[in-house]
């Protein structure tokens, strides 16, 4: 008797273990294809030099039952998907003839200069209002910075919440009416000047600018804040 005990003990215990296996298989090889979908998807986009790209796959039903698979998963993205926010990834074995179709989430992350506290209107920025933070790219709108020091001494035109991305809609580095100085470059030249801005505008835009000397009103471009340069 004491005998017999002993042996539906062993045989439970084996049992018991054995279902345990049975039943963590599936959740590893789900993971293994959740795994297999995401080191796919990353190799297909190129991160940013200065940011991170970030590639998350979403949660599988529990209730598949997946073999696990005698050789390397196949992985594939089906039909014309852009590869932006996110993307259904095809995951097959086959040797044993399943496929699971996988959502992946992608977010390219960039640093920007955001605003470290709410600024209003008619802000001068300076260092302290500013600083740079990782940002998904599918939050960034028009021009966006990387460099705090590239901004300090701008004006706020639009409120900026706090950790929002300053964005060049968003300040003039030049106001209407500030001075500026002008370069004026051309055959060899580089003539320096005052003059007065017309209108306002972020780096790279262009706006007209009175030359103080010769009161001409020429097109000028922003190079930084309170500089614009005309070529001729």
């Amino acid at each position: 008797m004491c005998y017999q005990r002993l042996a539906c003990l062993f045989i439970g215990t084996f049992l018991i273990g054995f279902s345990s296996i049975i039943a963590a298989a599936p959740a590893n090889q789900l993971e293994a294809v959740k795994v297999a979908a995401e080191e796919y998807v990353t190799t297909l986009i190129t991160p940013p030099a200065q940011g991170e790209l970030n590639v998350q796959a979403g949660n599988l039903d529990a209730r598949l039952r997946l073999s696990n698979c005698p050789s390397p998963l196949d992985v594939s993205v089906p039909g014309r998907q852009s590869l932006n926010k996110s993307v259904t990834v095809m995951v097959t074995c086959e040797e044993d003839d399943w496929q699971v179709y996988v959502p992946v989430q992608i977010s390219l992350l960039t640093p920007v200069v955001v605003a470290k506290r709410p600024l209003d209107r008619g802000v001068m920025l300076t260092n302290d209002d500013l600083t740079v933070q990782l940002v998904d790219a599918r939050f960034q709108r028009g021009q966006t910075y990387t460099d705090v020091s590239t901004v300090v001494g701008s004006r706020i035109k639009r409120v900026v919440g706090i950790g929002q991305p300053v964005q060049g809609n968003d300040i003039c580095m030049v106001c209407r009416s500030d001075e500026v100085v002008i370069t004026a470059t051309g055959s060899g030249l580089n003539i320096i000047a005052k003059g007065t801005a017309l209108s306002d505008g972020a780096l790279g835009e262009q706006i007209k600018v009175r030359n103080s000397k010769s009161n001409r009103i020429v097109d000028a471009t922003i190079t930084s804040v309170g500089q614009v340069i005309v070529k001729f």
